[in-house]
């Protein structure tokens, strides 16, 4: 938990330098002594300039532990943690970005089109562990990218994400991204009984994999937006490529009930989600989300099923797939992307989790629901 703050402001020299707009040359000479660290481990919070050991004491005490959770905090949040202004808050973060970027683990500010496709091509994807769907993603579930899967129960939401959780240990070769993976629960649809089942049944050591996946059983929405708050630190711990959020509506949508709400829930959700597609980007991690579906009253011809969440939700996911039942089999829908085709493709729910359909044909035994 996060430690009583210092209520203290933020002394004059800290807030000046940070706020300072002239960046101090850098001669060969400092450049021999003290190398830019490449590393995220080599950066310290009092690397930035502008913060001395006064500031990162309060940050720390905030619950800022690194130069990544400096990046990726809003300057709202930052000055109500700190008690500074918003514009020493801002300044801060912005220092903290260029230190990535003086360091090559964030994006520069401006890069030309040709450069953009490059780092493009060599970002991550893990396999679904279902051709089909691969190919509906082109290529699998993708880094840097918020993945959302929507759909009825039973639609296959959750066996997607436990199965993911199973290919992301994979080397990269084999598909997977050879790191571990986080867990999300706010439904309590986790079962480590089905990832030893679908880990087993694709020739991994179960043992193995279930050690790979931390999981986290939430209650309430502030509780929900607390574990986001500090997913760096355990993004890092974990040393996870991979966050599933199973599902990133329920809580805020059962507590936050009638009109008189809605503005605050959303808020409260466009906040969290805000945070986690700057988590994604600079942390380098996919994030798969499940999202519940409501039915439209004024549709009157096609399918009255829309995502729940309205547009802050519909706005932050970077891919979103609409899942439904199709008799034993499931249909996955490309409804929004920045370049999928909108297309749609079909797979199964079987003792590997997500599967092929044509691999069930000679056997229904391996048949699951969600």
């Amino acid at each position: 938990m996060v430690e009583k703050r210092n209520s203290e402001r933020l002394n004059d020299e800290d807030v000046v330098n940070a706020l300072s707009s002239e960046t101090p040359e850098i001669s060969d000479s400092d450049l021999e002594s003290k190398p830019i660290p490449t590393i995220i481990d080599d950066l310290d919070i009092q690397d930035i300039p502008g913060i001395g050991p006064t500031t990162a004491k309060k940050l720390r005490d905030a619950g800022v532990l690194t130069v990544m959770d400096l990046a990726v905090t809003s300057s709202e949040e930052l000055s109500v943690e700190i008690n500074s202004s918003k514009e020493s808050a801002a300044a801060f973060i912005i220092a903290a970005q260029q230190l990535l970027r003086d360091s090559n683990l964030l994006d520069k500010e401006f890069v030309t089109a040709d450069v953009a496709l490059e780092k493009r091509k060599s970002l991550l994807r893990c396999t679904t562990g279902s051709n089909a769907l691969d190919k509906l993603l082109l290529g699998g579930i993708e880094t840097q990218a918020i993945t959302e899967f929507y759909g009825e129960f039973g639609s296959g939401k959750s066996q997607i994400c436990h199965t993911l959780c199973v290919t992301a240990c994979q080397p990269v070769e084999n598909g997977g991204f050879g790191s571990g993976s986080i867990y999300i629960d706010t439904e309590g649809t986790f079962r480590p009984e089905r990832v030893d089942q679908i880990a087993a049944s694709r020739g991994l050591d179960p043992t193995s994999v279930l050690k790979s996946i931390a999981v986290c059983k939430v209650y309430n929405s502030s509780h929900l937006e607390l574990i986001i708050k500090d997913l760096g630190k355990y993004i890092n711990d974990f040393k996870a490529r991979l966050v599933i959020i199973d599902s990133i509506i329920s809580l805020h949508r059962a507590e936050f009930a009638g009109r008189g709400t809605l503005a605050d829930r959303q808020q409260r959700l466009n906040s969290m989600l805000h945070k986690i597609i700057r988590l994604a980007e600079i942390y380098n991690i996919s994030v798969v989300i499940t999202n519940q579906v409501q039915s439209s009253p004024d549709t009157f011809f096609g399918d009255p099923t829309k995502a729940a969440g309205g547009n802050v939700l519909g706005h932050a996911s970077t891919y979103r797939i609409y899942l439904r039942k199709s008799g034993e089999n499931r249909t996955a829908r490309m409804i929004d992307s920045p370049y999928h085709p909108y297309s749609d493709t079909k797979f199964t729910v079987t003792e590997k989790g997500a599967d092929d359909m044509e691999e069930e044909t000679s056997s229904k035994r391996g048949k699951l629901k969600e």
